[in-house]
């Protein structure tokens, strides 16, 4: 029996996915929930599973193609004795997989596993196959100048990790030809490397641009910097850090910070809403789930710790902690990327004086955090050192004000100068 497998409903709102990379090709033998393409939405990449065995009759759609939701993607011979009928399989006949929900069979992870053992899971690639491996181990082995198909992958299918790259890039260069003794020989002409490398643009970082384009074209941006005297917070982090970390948690600045944003949240509600366009109607949250810019090897992505306002700083410590590991290891949810009310973005540890960010649109505000560092201020008529931060925001300017934003950056910067409040 032939079927024609649908791209499923991948999450709520998600009318579409981009083909980021193909798992298998006609003519492959598949086993039932083995995954099959690889597509990312605008909140998640997903490996899609096979809802038969079978072998592989077509593959619809390129790399880089938007696909949308209920379209069929694969045709599959389920091997069946009626090799005449077929069988489109839709949304609802997907809902349930080996008895699990569609959230935990068809939304796996992308994250590569790591390897149990230096040993490939499967046989070698042939000549001319090309290696898998997901965009981030793909994007690491460009940085690290690798050439995945030199790669033999120790993960599933013979899967190449980023462990494998990494390993890789630490061996001598094969290429590398001496001359007599001492002597290093130039590379000849005919081998020279060219002066250009072309990525594609698809996947996570298409996703990304699309994302930022849409939200600077329909917000009128508008940005507010002031400075912040955090002595008073560098001490008093360094006094409790030591006991955070028996409890397991890694305090840092950002947990304050967020505490500190909820709290002005509150005083200031238009920065913590959205606006519908469509019925022209300003909806103002009363529950804060802050969004945590991660910087990982795919790209700028955003978890969401949600209800902000029920924590402590050290819960929220806690929660940036497992959001942001989970941010780096691809493992975050649907349900960790939606819902977010306002934005934090954190250079600091990059380094600058500070950015302008870009409003995670279709809120209508963004705080960017900057580096800490020691500067000379005038206290009291005098001359000293303080540990000085700026805050650098940017506000939809249909919906907040500028003095409701100089505003709500004063009630953060007088709690950041007295953090002690926060842990009232």
């Amino acid at each position: 029996m032939t079927v024609e497998f649908k791209l499923p409903d991948i999450g709520e709102g998600v009318a579409e996915g981009e083909i980021v990379q193909w798992l298998v090709k006609p003519g492959d033998t598949v086993a039932e929930d083995q995954s099959l393409v690889e597509i990312m939405t605008d909140k998640v990449t997903a490996e899609i599973p096979s809802p038969c065995s079978g072998t592989i009759v077509e593959c619809r759609g390129n790399v880089g193609d938007i696909i949308p939701v209920e379209t069929v993607i694969v045709v599959i011979d389920s091997h069946s004795a009626d090799q005449k009928s077929t069988k489109s399989v839709s949304n609802e006949q997907t809902a349930e997989i080996n008895g699990k929900p569609a959230e935990q069979s068809t939304l796996a992870a992308t994250a590569t596993k790591a390897p149990t053992s230096g040993v490939a899971s499967s046989a070698p690639r042939q000549r001319g196959e090309r290696p898998l491996a997901a965009p981030a181990t793909r994007k690491l082995a460009r940085t690290l100048r690798v050439d995945l198909n030199t790669v033999a992958g120790t993960g599933p299918r013979g899967r190449v990790t980023p462990d494998d790259v990494r390993l890789a890039s630490s061996q001598p260069a094969a290429a590398c030809s001496r001359g007599g003794a001492g002597m290093v020989s130039l590379p000849s002409q005919a081998v020279a490397s060219t002066n250009e490398v072309r990525v594609p643009y698809t996947g996570m970082r298409r996703k990304i641009g699309d994302h930022l384009v849409k939200s600077k074209q329909t917000a009128p941006h508008f940005a507010y910097v002031d400075e912040v005297d955090v002595t008073d917070l560098v001490r008093l982090r360094k006094q409790l850090k030591s006991d955070a970390a028996e409890q397991g948690v890694k305090l840092t600045y950002l947990a304050f910070i967020v505490k500190a944003v909820v709290e002005g949240l509150k005083q200031f509600p238009s920065l913590n809403s959205t606006l519908d366009e469509t019925s022209n109607t300003l909806i103002q949250k009363q529950y804060y789930h802050i969004g945590i810019a991660v910087d990982t090897d795919q790209g700028l992505v955003v978890p969401v710790i949600r209800h902000a306002e029920t924590m402590s700083v050290l819960q929220i410590a806690l929660a940036i902690g497992q959001l942001s590991e989970k941010a780096r290891n691809g493992t975050l949810s649907q349900q960790d990327v939606t819902g977010g009310t306002f934005t934090i973005t954190s250079i600091g540890n990059v380094g600058g004086l500070f950015g302008i960010p870009i409003i995670n649109y279709p809120e209508v505000a963004i705080l960017g955090v900057n580096k800490i560092a020691q500067r000379p201020v005038v206290m009291d008529g005098e001359i000293g050192i303080a540990d000085i931060m700026y805050l650098s925001s940017s506000c939809d300017h249909r919906v907040v004000d500028g003095a409701d934003t100089a505003r709500f950056m004063n009630h953060v910067k007088d709690l950041l100068e007295e953090p002690a409040r926060l842990l009232i």
